[in-house]
């Protein structure tokens, strides 16, 4: 089954789930931009999800909006594969619906806890695994993109569950590209840092605004730039590119050791 042939990939249909806002909006313009058609989708913000579709719309391409809550693992599959239907096609899966979580692990409940690997993991993983069986009949290749998060690979206090559920998600990944490289199929993860999202209580206007000393770069990020990351691990030029991890966080995560020499209160463990 396996072939060394080095194969043409020619994207012309893509799914960016949890698009009707943020890096998942930005995504789908920037997927639009690179000549695709994009299936959108929304949890709770059907405008916000239309608001997206006109914008792809406006670069000339389809977009298909439906609402998606991958919590519900008997269903959320399906939505993908319906989905990847009326687009004609898929090409691209990018993984990027997800919950946050703000609650002290002596505090955390169990429903909490489970809604939370349901939507960030559990449905993920529903949902990547009917886009790669599409992908695998198809037999033209592909690529599976998932936004994690910097805490894949560090964690964050208050966010036990977030940070589960995100270190599985890049866990995951891994293992697709493992098992699919043989259809052609590539498999990373994006992780961004402090992004200027709705998510994040802020508008992607607010990254040229807000000042972050712990970031080298000193802001936070705007959401353009993780769908820039996402634009190009989607594209032909990301072929040999497969069980990565892109961290885009602005040199966040290099100032641990600063900070733990720095820091002189407590304050820090209140998250």
């Amino acid at each position: 089954m396996f072939n060394r042939q080095i194969r043409v990939f020619d994207p012309r249909f893509a799914i960016v789930t949890g698009s009707d806002s943020g890096i998942g909006r930005e995504t789908a313009v920037a997927l639009a931009e690179a000549g695709m058609d994009v299936g959108i989708t929304w949890h709770s913000d059907e405008e916000g999800a239309e608001q997206t579709a006109r914008l792809v719309r406006g670069e000339g391409r389809r977009a298909v909006v439906t609402q998606l809550d991958t919590s519900n693992l008997e269903a959320c599959g399906d939505e993908i594969d319906n989905l990847a239907k009326d687009l004609g096609g898929l090409d691209v899966f990018v993984n990027n619906a997800g919950l946050g979580q703000h609650t002290p692990f002596l505090e955390l409940g169990l429903d909490d806890w489970r809604e939370i690997i349901a939507t960030d993991l559990d449905g993920a993983f529903v949902c990547m695994q009917r886009a790669a069986r599409i992908m695998v009949e198809a037999a033209a290749g592909g690529r599976i993109i998932a936004v994690t998060s910097v805490h894949e690979h560090q964690p964050r206090v208050g966010s036990s569950a977030y940070d589960a559920a995100k270190h599985g998600l890049g866990g995951l990944v891994k293992s697709l590209a493992l098992e699919l490289g043989q259809f052609g199929i590539t498999a990373n993860s994006v992780a961004p840092g402090e992004i200027s999202t709705p998510m994040n209580n802020a508008e992607a206007e607010d990254a040229a605004k807000t000042h972050r000393p712990g970031i080298p770069i000193g802001r936070p990020g705007h959401p353009r730039e993780i769908a820039d990351v996402i634009a190009f691990l989607a594209s032909p030029k990301a072929s040999y590119v497969t069980g990565a991890s892109f961290v885009a966080d602005g040199g966040m995560l290099q100032m641990g050791p600063q900070g733990g020499s720095h820091l002189t209160t407590d304050d820090w463990r209140e998250g």
